[in-house]
């Protein structure tokens, strides 16, 4: 039998809001095959991950433009125009936040987010006042899938893993969460996340508001 869920755990990025380089990018390059290209060689997510991991934006900046010094204005406009590359938020998921909020839940996050970045992101999204405690992997200079982050989680959080639900778009980090012992949810749609949750009886069964107008 499945333990009683005690706190929902939401993942932040591709799961509460949408994130896209190129929605930055196609502002800056005219060229679709020279943004194709800059977005496979230049400014990627894998070089985006040394952020989330810790490394600070200036650094990197300063690295990546010596590396191509032909893209360096481009290189140059990622920190102060970082806010672009978040055009808006996933579709159904604040409205879930909120009815689980209106039920007493406890909510919390993990996410993958450096410190320069999340300094900037987070006074724009107001839907997070509702988590009790984030865990930005910047800041821990630890970074999902690592079971540690999981671990530090969930002393930080005050429930055990296996009354926690974890939610993450990306597959890597629901398995290392579930080998650490946690209930998972691997995120797709919101409507399928509000099926989910109506299932785990954290919402009620009449629960429709993700899928109205």
């Amino acid at each position: 039998m499945t333990q009683q869920i005690d706190a929902v755990v939401w993942d932040i990025g591709r799961v509460l809001v949408r994130w896209s380089i190129r929605a930055l990018y196609e502002k800056l390059i005219a060229d679709p095959a020279l943004l194709d290209w800059f977005l496979v060689n230049v400014v990627t997510e894998q070089w985006h991950f040394q952020h989330d991991a810790g490394r600070p934006l200036a650094e990197m900046i300063a690295e990546r433009s010596a590396q191509f010094p032909a893209e360096a204005d481009l290189i140059a406009a990622y920190a102060p125009r970082w806010l672009e590359t978040v055009p808006g938020p996933i579709d159904g998921t604040h409205a879930l936040v909120a009815a689980l909020a209106d039920r007493g839940m406890p909510q919390f996050s993990i996410t993958n987010f450096g410190s320069d970045t999340w300094a900037m992101f987070r006074p724009t999204f107001p839907v997070l006042d509702h988590f009790g405690d984030i865990v930005v992997s910047g800041d821990e200079k630890l970074v999902k899938p690592d079971p540690a982050i999981f671990a530090l989680a969930a002393r930080r959080f005050g429930h055990a893993p296996g009354a926690m639900l974890f939610i993450d778009d990306n597959l890597a980090n629901i398995r290392a969460a579930a080998e650490c012992g946690w209930q998972v949810h691997h995120f797709v749609e919101a409507e399928a996340l509000a099926r989910d949750l109506v299932a785990r009886e954290l919402l009620l069964d009449d629960y429709g508001k993700v899928t109205s107008p």
